[in-house]
């Protein structure tokens, strides 16, 4: 292996989620989320998987950042539960929430890694969404108000935050579809949720810039290329349309003040005076998830006009078995930097792999597919920066198998196995590959 050639200061990372690994999910006061509702109804997730226990990462946190620190990364992203700190979204708040969060960000910056925290990795409390939730224009200030409490306890030692992680699949796929929770499937709840979203988002930054001294804030999105499935201008117009929702609605106006053109008058009805001023509010740093390129069609009896297309030549790569496309995941950085004019970071990047196909053999786990995967992406994104883009830092999606939402255990993105039975954790061979490409590019 080759080091890569990136800029001095570079951050290698990993990122979590709180639902997709925390479990615990009704202990110590922990109120219940949208997700918690959700992955109980029959139908909405592989073999009724909940997040119920997922990683135990709540009573196991001690063996999940030693595992961390092995690895040698610079930085951990991870997210707070909203449910967990604010039971009820709003009101009283729980110290032992707050405390076992403290316990985590003293245990990182004692390994010497800086803590990333996201405000928002679509755990919505329930007792919020009784109330409208994302529909509700005053999620606004329960937002706020939420951040105001994570700024005040842990802004004194964090000072990196994410307001969102990929708000387009929290709102399209939860309000316009019914793939993720609350699985609305309501045009209108869904351009409310939408909107409200990026008010909180403006609302969430000024109060972290006023309560944290040096504060780097940004947002994540994920964004990948839309193509048409065929060439129709109907499908082209689909795909101009799915990439405004997809990659668009909330980065436009959140960095730029403007909804993307050709969906912007369906967001009328929902701005009120001042609002795109209010979305609007300087950030320091732009985080992009990226896994792959999406393809759609046009379909008129959807909620927005398009639907999830298929791949018109899907060539499975040799060394891992499916079509990827490194190149999109370049061209991407690109766009973003062009687009928004800031520093970025890759926040998510990885592989999944069915269950079944992970196995621990003789205490090992051989993933030669998802080393290949990542030796193409890291690859691409070492040419975006060739070409001057101004990548500052790449964390890898996951540190540990989790849950992956509708998913639910059947699809391994980590690069540390986990047997849910057990809860044992054996690093995959991707965890030393990745372990020694940070090695070797520090070393250059």
């Amino acid at each position: 292996m080759t080091a890569l050639k990136v800029p001095p200061g570079f951050v290698w990372g990993a990122s979590t989620s709180a639902y997709q690994i925390e479990g615990a999910a009704a202990e110590d006061g922990r109120g219940p989320s949208i997700w918690d509702i959700h992955s109980r109804i029959p139908g909405r997730t592989n073999n009724g998987d909940t997040g119920d226990v997922a990683c135990d990462h709540y009573h196991r946190w001690p063996e999940d950042l030693a595992l961390l620190k092995r690895l040698g990364v610079d930085a951990y992203r991870f997210s707070v539960a909203w449910p967990r700190v604010l039971p009820r979204g709003r009101g009283a708040a729980n110290d032992k929430g707050l405390d076992f969060y403290d316990r985590v960000i003293d245990a990182v910056l004692d390994a010497g890694i800086q803590p990333w925290l996201c405000l928002y990795h679509w755990d919505l409390p329930q007792r919020l969404h009784e109330l409208g939730g994302w529909t509700n224009r005053d999620v606004a200030g329960w937002f706020a108000d939420y951040a105001t409490l994570v700024a005040r306890r842990f802004g004194d030692r964090v000072r990196h935050f994410a307001t969102f992680n990929e708000p387009n699949v929290a709102t399209l796929f939860g309000y316009a579809m019914t793939w993720c929770a609350p699985a609305m499937a309501d045009r209108d709840a869904y351009f409310r949720a939408a909107h409200h979203l990026n008010l909180a988002h403006g609302a969430a930054v000024d109060v972290l810039r006023d309560h944290v001294k040096g504060a780097r804030i940004g947002a994540i999105y994920n964004m990948q290329p839309v193509h048409p499935e065929s060439d129709t201008a109907e499908n082209r117009h689909a795909a101009k349309v799915l990439d405004a929702h997809w990659n668009l609605v909330y980065a436009d106006p959140q960095i730029l003040g403007t909804y993307p053109a050709v969906v912007a008058g369906d967001f009328e009805p929902y701005v009120q005076a001042g609002d795109m001023a209010r979305i609007c509010r300087p950030v320091d740093w732009f985080g992009m998830n990226h896994y792959g390129p999406i393809w759609t069609r046009a379909d008129a009896d959807s909620q927005l006009g398009f639907a999830w297309g298929d791949n018109p030549n899907p060539v499975p790569h040799p060394d891992i078995g499916w079509p990827i496309y490194p190149d999109a995941f370049t061209a991407e950085l690109k766009r973003c930097a062009a687009r928004y004019r800031l520093p970025v970071y890759v926040t998510e990047n990885g592989m999944g792999r069915g269950a079944d196909e992970e196995k621990v053999v003789g205490g090992r786990v051989e993933d030669p597919y998802r080393i290949a995967y990542l030796k193409l992406y890291t690859q691409a994104m070492e040419q975006a920066i060739a070409d001057g883009v101004d990548v500052r830092g790449y964390f890898i999606w996951s540190l540990l198998d989790n849950y992956e939402w509708g998913s639910g255990y059947g699809n391994r993105f980590g690069i540390v196995h986990v047997d849910f039975a057990s809860q044992t954790r054996t690093p995959k061979d991707s965890f030393s590959w990745y372990a020694d490409l940070i090695q070797r590019t520090r070393k250059g």
